[in-house]
């Protein structure tokens, strides 16, 4: 029985390959224009952390009545790894990572509520006063747009007024996944009082924290009921400046006094303040915004910039918005930096081949290069694969090994045309003697990436583009 001959069966079949080339090259325009691009591909940080506050305990209080209670319960997570863990005044922080080699992506997210669970399941035994506790296991966001807001004359508060109205107006623009602000200073108003001139007074200290408290409170009012509605009571009272704060009653030894006369009330910021955003030397508040999964960064930046420009437009006077990091930028030059590298590899195989293989041999090798890299890129839209460092490594990589199989295929018919054997029967000799040992070869060279493709780890799911784009671009070139 006669074996298979894929390039007896194309000769045969023109018309079918010249449409499945204009397909590819069509389809791979296509699937390269939507393809996602980013800086760097995504991976599963394994990592978790566990924060409790405690206002007014030690360090040592926090750690043996805190710290110490939650690490034994973490201790009975599945693929633990390490425990690490900080007690400050006021403040505990436990970071929980996992085994890297046995975890995979898709366990992640059910051991990290499994660590919610079992921490809340232990709160009710920590010493009242103590706050959360609180959990970050989102490390994969990358803020790929920093925007810092600065503004000579105006408050934090004001500055931040107008990074709202900033971030409020981002969230609109599609495959932005978050708009966070850094360096807010939350504002907080302080009531300083001294103990001698209270206890002159007759004053309790308790009784003014509780007077306040109890005027700043919202509670139910009652309600109306008319034949068509039911209207809901709100009495007033509430601090709506520092004024009202100033002029609370506070009411001792059958006398009144204005809070503001026995105390000193000032409006200003967290002391130890959040941390800090300056740019070039100013204070800033900045937006950093993070694009969603498989998005295009240059697209993304695109709409960034039209909404920026309008919002530029309706700061007040005197607020800067400045770019601190454009990560669009980064990644257009990747991939002018591929495109180039492609041109040049096209151009020193034509250069190569019209030297050594003569005018029509070298057409040949050099048209295959296109055609490869346009399948690649279809492959890469159907497997879900985005242009990023890795990938545009491994199709750089693969240029060099791309028109191998072509010009030992071309050289094979070459040889047997001058040895007087007509076109179809030298082509059918050429796929005949030569296919199955390039597929071999190719084969091998594949496998040289395996380790990456099956390691475990972050590492893995990193790199882990870098043997399926070369792997596809090498079985492609064998075909074609």
């Amino acid at each position: 029985m006669k074996s298979f001959n894929l390039t007896e069966w194309a000769l045969n079949h023109k018309q079918f390959v010249y449409y499945f080339i204009f397909i590819t090259f069509i389809g791979g325009c296509f699937s390269y224009q939507n393809l996602g691009r980013m800086e760097d591909p995504d991976f599963t940080i394994r990592m978790m952390i566990v924060g409790v506050t405690w206002p007014g305990a030690s360090a040592r209080e926090v750690e043996e009545q805190v710290t110490d209670k939650i690490e034994k319960k973490l201790q009975e997570i599945p693929h633990l790894d390490y425990l690490k863990s900080y007690s400050t005044p006021g403040q505990s922080v436990i970071y929980v990572a996992l085994k890297e080699d046995e975890v995979h992506a898709s366990q992640i997210h059910p051991i990290w509520l499994e660590v919610r669970n079992m921490v809340n399941d232990i709160k009710g035994t920590l010493p009242q006063g103590v706050v959360g506790p609180f959990f970050n296991d989102r490390f994969d966001d990358v803020f790929g747009c920093v925007y810092a807001l600065t503004g000579d004359g105006f408050t934090y508060e004001d500055i931040r007024e107008n990074a709202e109205k900033i971030r409020r107006s981002l969230l609109s623009i599609s495959n932005i996944k978050k708009v966070e602000l850094i360096g807010v200073q939350p504002e907080k108003i302080t009531i300083e009082v001294e103990n001698s001139k209270l206890a002159l007074l007759g004053i309790d200290p308790a009784l003014i924290a509780r007077s306040v408290e109890a005027q700043n409170a919202m509670s139910p009012s009652g309600e109306m009921e008319t034949s068509s509605d039911k209207v809901y009571l709100r009495t007033t009272g509430m601090f709506e400046k520092l004024e009202d704060l100033q002029s609370l009653p506070i009411r001792a030894g059958g006398r009144t006094f204005r809070l503001g006369d026995i105390a000193g009330i000032k409006r200003g910021y967290a002391d130890p303040p959040e941390p800090k955003m300056f740019y070039n030397g100013r204070p800033a508040i900045g937006l950093a915004v993070s694009m969603e999964k498989g998005g295009n960064i240059l697209t993304l930046g695109e709409n960034i910039e039209q909404i920026l420009k309008r919002v530029k437009k309706d700061l007040p006077l005197g607020l800067e918005l400045s770019t601190v990091s454009n990560q669009p930028q980064v990644v257009k030059a990747a991939i002018n930096e591929f495109i180039k590298v492609l041109a040049e590899a096209v151009a020193i195989v034509l250069i190569v081949c019209f030297l050594s293989l003569g005018l029509r041999s070298g057409i040949v090798v050099a048209f295959c290069i296109p055609l490869v890299i346009c399948g690649v890129f279809i492959a890469m839209k159907m497997l879900g694969i985005d242009l990023h460092k890795i990938s545009l490594g491994a199709l750089i990589i693969a240029l060099g090994l791309l028109v191998d199989d072509a010009i030992i295929a071309v050289e094979m018919m070459s040889v047997k045309l001058e040895e007087g054997w007509d076109r179809f029967d030298a082509a059918s000799f050429a796929y005949k003697a030569t296919a199955f040992p390039l597929l071999t070869g190719t084969l091998i060279t594949c496998a040289g990436f395996i380790p990456v493709a099956f390691a475990k780890g972050s590492a893995s799911e990193f790199l882990n583009s870098l043997f399926s784009v070369v792997t596809i671009a090498l079985l492609i070139s064998w075909v074609v």
